[in-house]
């Protein structure tokens, strides 16, 4: 146990100041507002990684487009069971900031987000047919009414003017649309949440602190070293629950722990870059998110895509993301990130998903070694009078993809998000990525559920909290009409489109 001397205390530390922290704090601290709640990040302001609204796609990912959700079953059919998750998620996200806008304590949607169609386009015959598939499995659930289909070139080109632009005639082209969609930007959104939880009694936010230590005090409740990096000197913070939601960072802070559901746990990182285009003219003609099929071996966050951004009021577009390898587990991060987590424990998981995941390492290869003609010739299957004087390249955020340990040295590489608990609950890691800040929400519920459970009761927070979240407790992908009147609900608060 430690003897180190406390600086302060506080009932809850938040790592990292993304939109996880964000979301997660705002989560408790509705909940039980005379919660002191510290949170800390190693920047010079909030959502300056993933979060930022040029480090992702800003989908809102409601698993509307993004194909790799869907794979073909072997009997050939279309499972839709995945998307059905991601999509009832990303309704928590909108019944939170719909109370948030409501209750003031978020000015402007229209800050953040904006109403954007979600559309899934493709070519070619074999495509043409898993596309028609997926439609008919999706178009039958309650989750996707109002999708459209069309294998008409017109009303496509009347979906995404410049995907048809300049396109042969003659070649066979499938598209699906969601009007419902949209687009956001995280970044926003995250200062929002952290400005209105700054507005609040009992909550603190220190920039430029880097976490360097975690350990428990005598009585076991956690001392959370942090670095000032402007002064140099540390102070230590003790704190009944910690919430580690430092993105790539998460993953040495969770080591850090010492705690031994984490034992075992790895990172991989992969990169990316965007082609950019910020020409009015030309990204006023594209107000759509129009998503690919991903390459074969390709991580999630791969999957080609051309999307109207709406960032601080302006309009542009992005094509991508082209994905590549870096060690780095931040995007301000060090290249000996990846080698510095290296520990005997999970050493064996990372051979053994090196080892197996060899569609993945030849697609990064692939990626890597492109030169930018070859990047922009990709643009031009989805955008085939794209301008090259009109784009230019991007860095995206960095993502570090999970690697579980699976027991007797075997490890699986995990395409997702997962909570790592302490047995006490007293402490929670998020790692992973993709849908990632979409289901932000949903993610503060599964930390409410993990750890905090004894207080969801009707005489302590449950009533509170089924006025933030209606459907607490509802399942969306089964009660049609609870779905239906969430959406319904939510739609006009938030400026958004409902089918």
């Amino acid at each position: 146990m430690s003897k180190a001397k406390v600086s302060r205390t506080a009932d809850v530390v938040m790592i990292g100041a993304g939109i996880m922290s964000a979301t997660v704090a705002t989560m408790l601290k509705e909940l039980e507002p005379s919660l002191e709640v510290a949170m800390y990040e190693a920047l010079h302001d909030c959502a300056q990684e993933s979060s930022d609204g040029w480090n992702n796609a800003g989908t809102g990912h409601a698993a509307n487009c993004e194909l790799n959700y869907t794979p073909l079953k072997p009997d050939g059919s279309v499972d839709i069971s995945n998307a059905l998750e991601v999509n009832v998620e990303f309704d928590i996200s909108r019944q939170l900031w719909t109370y948030l806008v409501r209750k003031g304590a978020i000015a402007d949607p229209a800050a953040f987000i904006h109403a954007c169609p979600h559309m899934s386009f493709v070519t070619g015959e074999e495509n043409r047919e898993f596309l028609r598939k997926r439609f008919q499995a999706m178009s039958a659930h309650h989750c996707y009414h109002g999708m459209e289909y069309s294998e008409d070139p017109k009303v496509i080109a009347s979906w995404a003017p410049l995907v048809m632009e300049g396109r042969d005639p003659n070649e066979i082209v499938t598209a699906t649309r969601m009007a419902s969609g949209s687009d956001v930007d995280y970044g926003a959104l995250t200062h929002l949440l952290v400005g209105q939880l700054a507005r609040q009694p009992g909550f603190t936010v220190e920039y430029q602190h880097q976490i360097v230590d975690l350990s428990r005090s005598d009585d076991g409740q956690w001392l959370v070293t942090a670095k000032d990096l402007a002064s140099g000197t540390h102070e230590i913070t003790q704190a009944r629950f910690v919430f580690i939601g430092a993105g790539g960072a998460s993953i040495e802070l969770l080591q850090k722990s010492g705690i031994p559901e984490g034992h075992g746990y790895a990172g991989f990182p992969v990169s990316g870059i965007w082609l950019r285009c910020d020409v009015e003219d030309v990204a006023a003609q594209h107000q759509a998110k129009v998503y690919g099929k991903a390459p074969h071996g390709s991580p999630p966050m791969s999957v080609p895509h051309l999307d109207t951004r709406i960032i601080g009021g302006k309009r542009s577009m992005l094509f991508g993301p082209y994905a590549g390898f870096s060690s780095k587990f931040l995007k301000t991060g060090s290249y000996l990130d990846l080698f510095k987590s290296i520990r005997p424990a999970n050493l064996a998981p990372m051979l053994d998903v090196a080892v197996h995941s060899w569609d993945l390492e030849k697609y990064l290869i692939s990626q890597v070694t492109q030169t930018a003609d070859q990047r922009f010739a990709s643009l031009k299957e989805f955008f085939p009078g794209a301008n090259p004087t009109d784009w230019r390249e991007a860095v995206a955020g960095q993502r570090v993809q999970i690697i579980k340990p699976t027991g007797h040295g075997g490890g699986q590489l995990v395409f997702g998000t997962e909570l790592i608990a302490a047995e006490d609950k007293s402490i929670v890691a998020l790692l992973g990525a993709s849908p990632g800040a979409s289901t932000a929400a949903h993610i503060a519920l599964e930390v409410l559920r993990k750890c905090f459970a004894d207080k969801l009761t009707p005489d302590a927070w449950l009533p509170r909290l089924q006025q933030v979240i209606p459907t607490f407790g509802i399942d969306l992908k089964t009660d049609a009409d609870a779905c239906r009147q969430s959406r319904a609900d939510t739609a006009p608060v938030l400026g958004l489109k409902n089918v």
